[in-house]
């Protein structure tokens, strides 16, 4: 049975669990329709762990920013992440295609894989949403975004070694 998922609409064949489709992209995978919910709400449980375990004065600020868009808004960060997924997907394409490939690779998981090359898969990430900064209308949230923007490729390396987990987890 065929299933019409990502943006441009092509059938993906269905596959057992645990069967990497080779012909398939991240997208195509990550945004299957039995898939995403799950991708989701993973990727929120990394988020919530990520922001529990930052320590010092930014872990403080960070967490009581969270804790605070949590209270205003319970849905705001599962919303954020099921918008950010596609991009996050096609960014990390290159990654996963060579790892998939890499003979060598299977000695590690993708997410020690990501972390090996931290520098240029943590600014792939963040270009995402410095692209997104580009064309929001809300000055308030592009203003608070820069004031963080600074510190947040550190914290983007950090969750790498998870995210890359995850991704292999649903991907695999």
């Amino acid at each position: 049975m065929a299933a019409i998922v990502g943006g441009d609409q092509r059938p993906y064949p269905a596959a057992a669990p645990g069967t990497v489709l080779r012909n398939t992209t991240l997208r195509d995978t990550l945004l299957a329709p039995d898939a995403q919910p799950r991708v989701v709400a993973d990727c929120e449980a990394l988020v919530d762990r990520e922001v529990a375990e930052m320590s010092g004065v930014t872990g403080a600020a960070v967490r009581l920013a969270y804790r605070t868009v949590r209270t205003f808004d319970a849905g705001h960060i599962r919303v954020m992440i099921e918008s950010l997924l596609p991009d996050v997907a096609d960014a990390l394409q290159p990654w996963w295609t060579a790892f998939t490939t890499d003979p060598g690779a299977a000695a590690v998981d993708f997410g020690a894989y990501l972390a090996r090359r931290e520098d240029e898969v943590a600014e792939a990430l963040i270009g995402i949403t410095d692209e997104r900064r580009k064309f929001s209308g809300r000055p308030t949230i592009v203003k608070a975004y820069n004031t963080v923007r600074p510190s947040a490729i550190k914290h983007v390396k950090a969750a790498l070694p998870g995210l890359g987990r995850l991704v292999q987890q649903h991907a695999a």
